[in-house]
């Protein structure tokens, strides 16, 4: 496809006023990085605050994890598969396909804790993957998509705050039902916990709709959603497939795997803290996530180097943060082992443990950020943001689905699933450097021109598949 470029007439560009349109709001990069942020809230934000209580609340992690093992098998082939399914129905159907599962994940997890029931755990585990591996290719793709790349960063870590909210409301929710005397010692949740996040998350769906088309997104320096998407579903799948073959993909699946291999963190949580001290972890613990992604967005759109600099630096960043979290845990794990215990927030051995989940946190939420990050750099084109969105979150979702697979086994001390975390990041390393290195950021339009939030230029740029990288 060649490449067009709509400009202005000679007499604006020596300085004359341009033309402006108001713009309307529900069709603004604001407004739309709501819409797949309350989405976000609602329905995976509610599901990892269940999650980060540790065994999805309940008293023993083994049947949380192999019913979560079976949600990021599914995810992982739907998320891959999302992008090109999102090109042809739409990002709004996607996204309201990818949010119908979430509820009927937590109705299995209510009637396991109130009843004992089993199958509808597993039913409900298998048709939140399928949903949610629709969820996480569109969202990702609106993401990175929709915002003008001068304030990528800065639309991420609204994402990521409306996401990480619905484990910050529904920790409280959790704390506020759980605070009690009983809760000091190990056990599962309040049932009436479920019940509450199980009504929030059905409104999701409905709100998904609200999505506006990418032809239509109005974003704040007049610049245009490029919309390239093939004709078909085999011509999407064929570019789904040259798209998974590229060397630069190739070199970022062991980091993809890596970033969120690790979660043996609900085993740690339900060995060594009490049911109350698990609530206040996971409540907690957000913060962590969120301040992580402020500090890395933050830096990343920063101006005073350019896109490929800015990324280097992150990458360092996020290496010495992971380097910090292992051995600390490392060494607290070591201590657990020799002496178990179950430890409530009021025990003077609190803070350590806890300081393991939060660091942890932290550093996983600044490579997820700069992953994303780095992705957006590769494309303009919101069709092909979606493929790789959804390689991405696909990646990511079979690594967790072995990860909770390995950690259905109680092994001794946790040392095998902190040894294969370990070795794992240290391997990704090299291959993400290389990729890196080689990476010539795409650029749509000089970085440091202004955007307005109340009009948008009259300007039009259509940028082909075909389109040669300029480096920022």
């Amino acid at each position: 496809m060649a490449t067009t470029l709509e400009t202005l007439p000679p007499a604006q560009e020596a300085g004359n006023s341009v033309p402006h349109a108001k713009r309307i709001w529900y069709r603004t990069t604001l407004f739309n990085a709501f819409v797949i942020g309350a989405v976000g809230f609602l329905a995976p934000g509610l599901w990892n605050a269940m999650n980060a209580l540790g065994a999805g609340g309940g008293q023993e992690p083994y049947l949380v994890n192999a019913a979560n093992a079976l949600v990021f098998a599914l995810m992982g082939f739907l998320a891959v598969l999302g992008g090109p399914i999102a090109n042809r129905i739409g990002f709004a159907w996607t996204l309201f396909l990818g949010a119908v599962g979430y509820p009927i994940y937590s109705a299995g997890l209510y009637t396991n804790n109130r009843f004992g029931n089993v199958w509808l755990v597993l039913v409900g585990a298998a048709l939140c993957g399928i949903s949610a591996g629709l969820f996480w290719a569109a969202e990702g793709a609106v993401a990175l998509g929709y915002p003008e790349a001068s304030k990528r960063g800065r639309y991420l870590n609204i994402w990521l705050w409306f996401r990480t909210g619905g484990p910050l409301v529904g920790g409280l929710i959790v704390l506020i039902l759980n605070n009690n005397a009983e809760a000091k010692h190990k056990g599962s949740v309040n049932p009436n916990t479920y019940l509450i996040f199980i009504g929030l998350q059905c409104i999701a769906a409905p709100i998904a709709l609200f999505l506006t088309k990418p032809e239509n997104v109005q974003r704040g320096d007049g610049t245009k959603v490029i919309v390239d998407s093939e004709k078909s579903f085999k011509y999407e799948f064929r570019s789904l497939w040259n798209l998974s073959k590229r060397r630069d993909i190739l070199l970022l699946l062991p980091i993809f795997w890596a970033a969120y291999f690790n979660q043996y963190s609900g085993n740690f949580q339900t060995y060594y803290f009490g049911v109350r001290a698990r609530a206040l972890i996971g409540f907690v613990s957000n913060f962590s996530t969120l301040f992580s992604s402020q500090v890395m967005s933050m830096f990343l759109d920063w101006k005073r180097f350019p896109v490929k600099r800015r990324l280097e630096i992150a990458f360092w960043y996020i290496v010495v943060c992971h380097v910090t979290a292992w051995i600390y845990a490392w060494v607290i794990q070591e201590k657990y082992t020799a002496h178990p215990l179950a430890l409530d927030w009021a025990d003077s051995g609190f803070a350590e443990g806890f300081f393991v989940l939060v660091l942890w946190e932290w550093s996983r939420q600044s490579l997820q950020t700069w992953m994303y990050y780095f992705i957006a750099t590769k494309s303009d084109s919101i069709s092909e943001l979606s493929r790789l969105s959804g390689i991405l979150r696909g990646q990511e979702s079979f690594s967790q689905a072995v990860s909770f697979g390995l950690n259905t086994k109680k092994w001794h001390g946790g040392r095998v699933p902190l040894a294969v975390n370990t070795i794992l990041l240290g391997i990704a390393s090299v291959p993400t450097y290389i990729a890196l290195r080689e990476n010539v950021p795409v650029a749509t339009k000089d970085e440091s021109a202004d955007s307005s939030d109340e009009s948008v230029a009259l300007e039009t740029v259509t940028i082909g598949k075909e389109k040669a990288q300029s480096p920022v």
